[in-house]
């Protein structure tokens, strides 16, 4: 723990931690890109100054404040629809339930080479699957861009811990035998490619890819 690095958000409060200063500092300005509490105080500023009018022959138009580039694909982003509600409105042909109950825990680390070794067999909520899959005890692995073995997870939170765009969420998958939940990548089209999650998983079934690996 003497390698532990910490930051703390003056806005928010958040506190972050990494053993890797580098992780450690992409996390940092995400997190200030992300912080819902300096969006809010950037917001408010644009509001409390004033608008600027032109001559009276030029129809009086308002003018926007000067905002951060970054702060303004921030605003942006948090006033289009929820990415989880586009996620989610993919297709699922593929159940957590079933007969296949005859299996042991996984060792890691995940195969890095599973999508030229293995084949999609459905899709959970617009998430790709990939098999082989017998439920409950054999899962696959999930994901296009953030790819977790759902036989090798252990479910100790590490990932959903450290993602700074909070792409995953927890699924339940009762009757696995590595662990009966999962960090089910629901808004991995919001990954930012920062390795966070692949760098902190303990037993390494993590991996990510850019787009169009």
């Amino acid at each position: 723990m003497s390698n532990l690095s910490e930051y703390v958000c003056m806005d928010c409060g958040s506190l972050l931690l990494h053993t890797n200063p580098s992780t450690l500092e992409s996390m940092k300005e995400i997190h200030n890109q992300l912080c819902m509490v300096k969006r809010q105080k950037l917001i408010a500023a644009a509001k409390s100054t004033p608008t600027v009018s032109h001559t009276a022959s030029v129809p009086v138009q308002s003018q926007t404040p000067s905002v951060p580039a970054s702060s303004s694909a921030l605003i942006a982003a948090n006033t289009a629809a929820p990415p989880a509600v586009a996620t989610a409105a993919g297709g699922t042909s593929i159940s957590l339930s079933g007969t296949g109950t005859n299996y042991s825990k996984v060792d890691g680390p995940i195969d890095a080479t599973f999508k030229s070794t293995r084949q999609p067999t459905g899709t959970f909520q617009g998430i790709k699957v990939w098999g082989p899959i017998d439920p409950p005890g054999q899962l696959g692995i999930w994901g296009t861009e953030v790819c977790v073995d759902f036989d090798i997870c252990v479910a100790d939170g590490a990932c959903i811990e450290a993602c700074p765009v909070n792409v995953y969420e927890w699924l339940e998958t009762p009757g696995h035998p590595a662990s009966e939940k999962k960090p089910f990548m629901i808004r991995e089209k919001d990954c930012i490619f920062c390795m966070a999650c692949e760098n902190v998983c303990p037993p390494q079934c993590v991996k990510i890819f850019q787009k169009g690996q």
